[in-house]
């Protein structure tokens, strides 16, 4: 009997459970899902706020984007021209030096040595020279009185001669130790800005040294270099010739750009890329430029008519580029043909007319038929805002986002 009565207590218990947890599903289904279903709603039917912007024709330019080189036009490697101590540096590392400027003195007291001995020799001839031309003259006299053998004239006029060319060799050695000489003081052969000095006072230098004493690069005007791809060389060389091609540097990190012309256009194509090399000369007067920068170079090549809309209005999907086009204040998904990009603008070629209003800012929430309205820009430096915090805090909150 006390078995049958544990037994009959452990059904009941069962039931209690069973029916406590069926009540529970069906009251969630009422007190969650149902209002979690109508906030969706709701949501769904509350405006979204975004920024708008027009589609509207204007000039734009036709460009050619690549990466480019800052190279020097003249580059020039200080070395020295004897054997001899630095005694001087008379610059300051990475200092702005002009063509002519002192930079290195070298010991060239053994040259002026010989240079003072060759002096002497000069002066020694030049006296037995003085000399040998008297014999001459007073031989010559005694000879047209047949009073001295014409021997002894044609001696004194070879004496004479001998005389004369040792001078002349004396003076050759003298000129050569004075450009030695000169080779003692080192200047600036151009102007620009030089580097650090790898030598510095009491280093003993050699004509044969393969390192340099510094270099000397110069800042202005410089080139900048950079390859194009072979399919764009004709519509550059055109552009050439109506002298409407320009060059701008843009330097990363720098407010500043660079401006230039194009130079020259390499004589042959690299078959193995397919790039064209075209090096534009840019004045650099202020120094923007740094020999060895990498720089995007935006070539341009002609401006023309073109319908455009800002970049941040053209999104992305796997079906391709799209915009959200406004149409009485709901917003609609429109596939465009997007185009070059030129300073904050996407070039569309199909999908917007003229005039059409698109969305800039707020696509995350967005969908094809979403209520939108539109709102003023963010103040400069705020970051895009994601979904608001209601409905970060409540996935069921949440709405597909298209694409």
């Amino acid at each position: 009997m006390s078995k049958r009565k544990w037994l009959l207590g452990v059904a009941v218990l069962a039931l209690i459970g069973i029916a406590v947890l069926s009540r529970g599903t069906w009251l969630g289904m009422w007190t969650s899902d149902q209002p979690s279903a109508a906030r969706a709603q709701g949501q769904r039917g509350r405006p979204v706020p975004v920024e708008v912007a027009k589609a509207a024709r204007k000039q734009v330019p036709v460009r050619v984007d690549a990466i480019g080189t800052v190279t020097p036009i003249a580059s020039v490697a200080i070395k020295a021209r004897l054997e001899s101590a630095i005694v001087g540096v008379h610059f300051k590392d990475g200092a702005h030096v002009n063509k002519g400027d002192l930079l290195f003195t070298l010991d060239c007291r053994a040259i002026d040595a010989q240079l003072a001995q060759t002096e002497g020799a000069i002066a020694r001839d030049k006296a037995q020279l003085a000399g040998a031309e008297r014999d001459v003259a007073r031989y010559e006299s005694l000879a047209a009185k047949n009073a001295s053998p014409q021997q002894t004239l044609d001696t004194a006029k070879t004496q004479a001669e001998v005389y004369k060319a040792a001078i002349r060799s004396d003076q050759g050695l003298l000129e050569n130790l004075k450009v030695q000489r000169s080779y003692c003081t080192i200047s600036a052969p151009i102007s620009g800005r030089i580097s650090a000095a790898a030598v510095k006072v009491g280093n003993f230098v050699r004509q044969a040294d393969a390192s340099a004493m510094a270099t000397i690069n110069q800042m202005a005007p410089v080139y900048v270099t950079f390859t194009v791809p072979q399919k764009v060389l004709p519509d550059i060389r055109r552009a050439l010739t109506a002298k409407t091609a320009t060059v701008e540097a843009v330097i990363p990190g720098e407010p500043k750009h660079a401006d230039g012309t194009v130079s020259m256009i390499e004589n042959t194509v690299d078959s193995s890329t397919g790039m064209a090399t075209i090096r534009a000369n840019m004045p650099n007067t202020d120094e923007t430029l740094w020999p060895g920068t990498l720089v995007t170079a935006q070539l341009t090549l002609r401006s023309e008519q073109a319908l455009v809309v800002p970049t941040n209005a053209v999104q992305v999907s796997q079906a391709g580029s799209f915009v959200f086009v406004v149409d009485k204040g709901v917003a609609k998904v429109r596939h465009v043909e997007a185009g070059r990009q030129s300073k904050g603008e996407t070039v569309i070629k199909s999908g917007v007319k003229p005039g059409e209003t698109v969305v800039t800012d707020g696509q995350l929430l967005l969908q094809d038929g979403t209520k939108i309205a539109p709102r003023g820009p963010k103040p400069a430096g705020r970051r895009a805002q994601g979904p608001r915090r209601d409905l970060a805090h409540d996935p069921e909150k949440w709405e597909p986002v298209f694409g």
